[in-house]
C-alpha cells in the first residue's frame, strides 16, 4: 500500500486516510509506531527526529493533521489511545502480544480486561513500566524467547520511544508507544468527551482538567502560529 508522507519540522508524518488504511499498512511491518502531536513536532531533538524518520510517525494530534494539510496532504487524526485497541481487535486471533507499562496494578487490570474483551487473545507476557537496573536486559531475553508479534509500551514520551528503540534492535516486531492509555482503558483516567474530540479540542479538555499542563500546551499554540504563517 502506497501511503503519502511529509516532513514537518524535520519529522516524517505518514498521512493515513482512515484507520483501516493504517491497519492494513502495518500488517507486515516491524517498526515503531510513534504518535506525533504539536508538542513532539515542535521539539528540537535530532536523535528523536532520526528515530521517528526510521519508523512510522502518525498524526495523533490536530496539530499534525493541520501541518499535513498546510503541505497539501489530507489525513485523519488517529488517536493512539484508541488505535491500539483497533490493532488488537483486528489481530487478536492471528498475532501475539506483549504489554509493558503503568503500575503493576494497572497492567494487571489491563490484561484481565483485554482477556475478557478479546477471548482467545495471545498475551505472551506483561510487566509494569518501572525499570530497575538489569530489568531491560531481562525483558530483552523474555521477548527473544517468547517472540511476540506486537509489543505495546506505555511509559510516556520520549522514554517509551528510547526503550522501544533498544528493544526492536534485539527483537524485531511491531511496537507502539501508548503513554497513559492503560490508565484510560482501566478507568483510572478519562478521555475527553466526544464533543471535544470531534472539534480537535481534546488538548483543551486535558488542560481544563490538569492546569499543570499549561506549559506543555503552549507548544500547540506556538506550532499553530508556525502553520498559520507558513513556517512549517
Amino acid at each position: 500500500m502506497d501511503i503519502k508522507s511529509q516532513l514537518v519540522n524535520g519529522k516524517r508524518i505518514y498521512a493515513f486516510g482512515s484507520k483501516d488504511d493504517f491497519l492494513s499498512y502495518i500488517s507486515d511491518k516491524k517498526k515503531i509506531l510513534i504518535a506525533l502531536n504539536a508538542e513532539k513536532l515542535n521539539k528540537i531533538d535530532d536523535k528523536l527526529d532520526a528515530l521517528i524518520n526510521d519508523n512510522i510517525g502518525y498524526p495523533d494530534g490536530i496539530g499534525a493533521v493541520l501541518a499535513l494539510k498546510r503541505k497539501g496532504v489530507s489525513a485523519v487524526k488517529i488517536a493512539g489511545a484508541e488505535f491500539w485497541l483497533d490493532i488488537i481487535s483486528k489481530y487478536a486471533n492471528s498475532k501475539s502480544f506483549y504489554i509493558i507499562g503503568a503500575t503493576q496494578t494497572v497492567i494487571e487490570r489491563t490484561v484481565v480486561k483485554l482477556k475478557e474483551e478479546f477471548p482467545g487473545i495471545q498475551i505472551k507476557g506483561y510487566r509494569d513500566g518501572f525499570f530497575k537496573d538489569g530489568d531491560k536486559d531481562k525483558l530483552i531475553v523474555e521477548l527473544q524467547n517468547k517472540k511476540p508479534d506486537i509489543v505495546f509500551v506505555a511509559q510516556g514520551s520520549p522514554r517509551q520511544e528510547w526503550l522501544m528503540s533498544d528493544l526492536i534492535d534485539q527483537h524485531p516486531a511491531l511496537y507502539m508507544g501508548l503513554g497513559g492509555s492503560f490508565d484510560v482503558y482501566t478507568g483510572l483516567k478519562k478521555r475527553a468527551p466526544k464533543f471535544y474530540q470531534r472539534l480537535g479540542l481534546e488538548w483543551f479538555y486535558r488542560l481544563l482538567k490538569e492546569p499543570t499542563r499549561f506549559s506543555r500546551q503552549i507548544s500547540l499554540l506556538k506550532f499553530l502560529i508556525k502553520i498559520i504563517f507558513g513556517r512549517i
